[in-house]
């Protein structure tokens, strides 16, 4: 049965891929906007996606919140349609130009100062471009990912990732960990989501309530004494995205676990409040 639904995915997938690069990228992501909108919310519960909306925005009223859910599947039908564009978002300019950077100067700085950091962020709007773009500014990079399910899917997706996105893509888990770990000692940056729920976490607030949250930041900051550079990503009118590099963040190697951990997912909520139709609702977040 699974054989034939992942089948069934891939053709669909692929042919949509087909379609994209015919019709160009402008029309590809309102096709995808469209479906997205239209038959998302048929995979994924509307009850987990508004639970959250609740938690972290609990004045929300109904239609507010149905207006959010919307663009946020908008937008993560635009997503889709883009990775068939992703080479272009590497080498063409007038696709990397689309992309407004702010801040640039503290990447100049970390690559001056030959130290390896770590890179902070959340699956917001095309979060792939941030990957991209720390890696085309000259930064040696390591970036953690999840593969997905489908394991017909996963090798083209992977494929995409390590030849146009980040070369060094390393798979979540305990196996990775200790990859990330050797490619730090050997002067990588890492880039890390933090804004997934991780079984293996600990409990910290996120807009006042528990969630489990990875640990692994925290675990560098206090055995390395390493600098957190958080990155933020923003979809734009007329096609254009605003990529924000924060200022660096040290932390004291006295600071707890818990401490580092929790001052973390307090970045990651204002980046949330900053667009929250850019965020991924959908995910079961606060599942202890």
């Amino acid at each position: 049965m699974k054989l034939i639904k992942h089948t069934f995915e891939f053709l669909i997938i692929i042919s949509l891929f087909l379609i994209f690069k015919l019709v160009g990228l402008r029309i590809s992501q309102i096709i995808a906007g469209f479906i997205f909108k239209k038959f998302g919310p048929l995979f994924r519960s509307k009850k987990t996606s508004y639970a959250n909306l609740s938690i972290a925005f609990p004045n929300l009223n109904e239609l507010q919140k149905n207006k959010i859910m919307n663009n946020v599947w908008i937008n993560y039908g635009k997503i889709f349609s883009e990775y068939m564009f992703i080479e272009k978002f590497r080498t063409s300019p007038k696709f990397s130009n689309q992309i407004i950077i702010e801040n640039q100067s503290e990447l100049e700085k970390i690559k001056f100062s030959k130290k390896p950091v770590i890179f902070i962020s959340g699956h917001f709007n095309n979060f792939e471009l941030m990957a991209m773009h720390l890696e085309k500014s000259g930064i040696d990079l390591a970036a953690v990912y999840r593969p997905l399910n489908n394991f017909l899917l996963n090798p083209i997706m992977e494929n995409i990732r390590k030849k146009y996105i980040c070369k060094k893509q390393i798979k979540k888990g305990i196996t990775g960990t200790k990859e990330l770990l050797k490619e730090f000692k050997k002067g990588t940056s890492i880039a890390l989501m933090i804004d997934q729920r991780v079984s293996e976490g600990i409990e910290s607030n996120l807009f006042g309530k528990k969630a489990l949250t990875t640990t692994i930041p925290a675990q560098f900051i206090k055995k390395f004494d390493v600098a957190v550079v958080p990155v933020y990503i923003e979809r734009l009118i007329d096609n254009k995205f605003k990529l924000k590099i924060f200022e660096n963040i040290k932390f004291s190697k006295n600071d707890s676990i818990d401490m580092i951990t929790l001052k973390l997912n307090e970045i990651l909520e204002k980046m949330i409040m900053t667009n929250p139709e850019q965020w991924i609702w959908t995910h079961s977040r606060w599942k202890i």
